[in-house]
C-alpha cells in the first residue's frame, strides 16, 4: 500500500522507447494485473514520467543497464505482498525478462514455503525467463547465485571499494562473514513446451538486522567507503546474468563450474550422514563434498572412496542436516 489509503502503487519504466510503449500499454490495461492479495487493495499503475515520490531511481538503473533481454521493463512498488507472486501470477501479461522491485514485501517467500524476512533496506526483486531443457532447470538457481556474487564483485572493483567476500551456501543462500545476507528462489510452470520461470532474490543491503548487510560491512572495512546502491546492483546483476545464462544454455553448467566452486563454501567440506538400517543402530558416515552432480545435487566421496550423490531429506530447515546419500555407479 502506498500510505495514502488501501491501494498498491506500481510504477512502470522501460529501457527503450519500445519498452516504454509496453509500459503505456500495461497501464491502459491495468485492471488485468493481478496481485491476488486482499491487503493489496486497489492497484494504481503509473509511468515513471508521472509525478510520484520513488525511493528507487528508474533512470539511474536504466542508465547502468546494458542487458538486451533482462530487466528492460521495470515494475517498482514501495510495498507489495510479494514481488515473486506479482511476476508469476502475471507471467502471460508481461514480456519475458520483466523485473519487479519493491522496498518492502510483507509476504516474501523462501524455499519450502518458508517466510523470507523483508525489512526496509533490502534489495528485493523477481524477474521472469523461459527455458526449454528441463534437465538444466535445477541448475538455474546456481547461475542466479553466481550472477549476484559476480555483480557485487565487479561493482566493488569498478568503484574502488573494498571487496566483499560473498559466498554461496548450497543450494540457494548467500553468506558474508559467516552470516546469511541473501537468498534465491526459483519456481517454474510448464506450458506450451516451455518452462516459465520466476526467479526471486532478496539481498541485505542497508538493513543490519536480522543478520548483517553489505553496506555495514563496507563501512567496517573502510569508514570512508561509498555505499552500494540498489539500482547499481540490480543493473549489474542483469548485465552479468545475461552473459552467464547464455553460456549456461549453450554449453551447460560445466562451463561455469570452476567459477562457481571458487565462490561456494563447500569444496572439501566433511558432512556427517546419519543412516539407520532396519534392526540396526543408527550409524554416522562421513563423506567429503567434491562438487555438484549433473542433476544439481552434492557430489561427495566416502571413506570407502566411492562416489555418492547427496539429497536433502525434505524435512530439515538446514539442507546439510538430514542429507540422504545415493551411491553413484
Amino acid at each position: 500500500m502506498d500510505g495514502c489509503g488501501s491501494s498498491t502503487v506500481l510504477v512502470l519504466a522501460g529501457k527503450s522507447p519500445q519498452e516504454d510503449d509496453l509500459a503505456r500499454f500495461l497501464k491502459s490495461r491495468s485492471d488485468t494485473l493481478k496481485l491476488l492479495d486482499e491487503e493489496a487493495g486497489e492497484v494504481r499503475v503509473l509511468l515513471r514520467s508521472e509525478a510520484y515520490q520513488s525511493t528507487f531511481d528508474p533512470q539511474f538503473y536504466m542508465g547502468a543497464l546494458t542487458a538486451s533481454r533482462f530487466g528492460r521493463l521495470l515494475i517498482w512498488s514501495p510495498r507489495l505482498p510479494s514481488t515473486h507472486d506479482l511476476v508469476s501470477k502475471n507471467f502471460g501479461e508481461l514480456p519475458v525478462g520483466t523485473v519487479c522491485v519493491t522496498d518492502v514485501q510483507i509476504k516474501g517467500r523462501g524455499r519450502a514455503k518458508n517466510v523470507w524476512e523483508s525489512p526496509m533496506g533490502c534489495l528485493l526483486f523477481s524477474f521472469t525467463l523461459q527455458m526449454e531443457d528441463g534437465r538444466k532447470l535445477p541448475l538455474l538457481q546456481y547461475v542466479v547465485s553466481l550472477a549476484v556474487t559476480e555483480a557485487i564483485k565487479e561493482l566493488c572493483q569498478t568503484n574502488g571499494l573494498p571487496q566483499l567476500d560473498i559466498r554461496i551456501k548450497w543450494p540457494n543462500d548467500l553468506y558474508l562473514n559467516g552470516l546469511k545476507v541473501g537468498g534465491i528462489l526459483c519456481t517454474s510452470t510448464y506450458r506450451s513446451k516451455h518452462f516459465n520461470v520466476c526467479a526471486g532474490i532478496g539481498l541485505n543491503l542497508d538493513n543490519e538486522k536480522p543478520t548483517t548487510c553489505l553496506n555495514a560491512v563496507l563501512q567496517e572495512i573502510n569508514s570512508g567507503s561509498l555505499c552500494l546502491r540498489r539500482e547499481d546492483i540490480l543493473a549489474s546483476f542483469f548485465n552479468k546474468f545475461e552473459n552467464l545464462f547464455e553460456v549456461f544454455l549453450d554449453q551447460g553448467f560445466q562451463s561455469l563450474e570452476e567459477l562457481y566452486y571458487k565462490t561456494w563454501l563447500h569444496s572439501g567440506q566433511k558432512v556427517v550422514i546419519e543412516e539407520k538400517q532396519e534392526g540396526q543402530p543408527e550409524e554416522s558416515i562421513i563423506v567429503t563434498v567434491q562438487g555438484l552432480t549433473s542433476s544439481g545435487y552434492l557430489l561427495a566421496v566416502g571413506e570407502d572412496d566411492k562416489s555418492y550423490e547427496l539429497h536433502p531429506d525434505g524435512n530439515s530447515f538446514d539442507f546439510f542436516k538430514g542429507l540422504v546419500r545415493r551411491r553413484l555407479e
